[in-house]
């Protein structure tokens, strides 16, 4: 009976694994097989209802995001003017190191992506004028590590849409309206 019993949790382990994964697929899985009929479409219909509800969920932050930092001042206001024109995303090529500097030693360093929400057809002038962004972002992010932006809870939202509207200041000035907007893509801090 000893050496039965790790084989019947074994399995019992493997069917509820199996199980919860079945009832916890994404909702484009759920949708295939509500199309090629091997599913139930009632089960396919139950588990996308709440998915719509978890999108508005996560859009509503979005928006009172947007709604804080355009009483903030002028950058939206441009990016409000078209908003149905077409932009694409342009990487940056190198992440950015920003040292934290307590006393005279570094207590951690934040590495970040950086990522320009651009008109279409601007990527070329965002990789011609890089240098000069790298410069003026890094004088941005400096700043704000100075003023221990990164300390404590660093990815509050309030915290990171003043960077985001810091770093956007210097890449309009560079790139005039080409640029709608600065999105952090990565940030992760290493205390040492």
């Amino acid at each position: 009976m000893r050496k039965l019993l790790p084989v019947i949790l074994g399995l019992f382990g493997l069917i509820a694994g199996a199980g919860a994964g079945y009832v916890l697929r994404p909702a484009a899985e759920i949708a295939a097989d509500g199309q090629s009929g091997s599913g139930g479409v009632d089960a396919a219909a139950e588990n996308a209802s709440p998915e719509p509800a978890a999108a508005s969920t996560r859009q509503e932050p979005a928006a009172s995001g947007s709604g804080s930092a355009e009483t903030g001042g002028e950058p939206n206001e441009a990016q409000d003017a078209d908003p149905a024109a077409p932009t694409e995303f342009v990487k940056l090529n190198n992440q950015f190191v920003v040292p934290v500097i307590r006393g005279n030693e570094v207590s951690a360093l934040v590495i970040l992506s950086i990522t320009l929400e651009v008109e279409t057809g601007a990527s070329e002038a965002v990789f011609a004028a890089e240098p000069k962004l790298r410069d003026s972002f890094l004088q941005v992010l400096f700043d704000h590590a100075n003023a221990k932006g990164f300390d404590g809870a660093f990815t509050q939202s309030s915290r990171m849409a003043q960077l985001r509207k810091a770093l956007l200041e210097p890449a309009r000035t560079i790139l005039g309206n080409l640029v709608g907007d600065v999105l952090i893509v990565d940030i992760v801090r290493q205390d040492s």
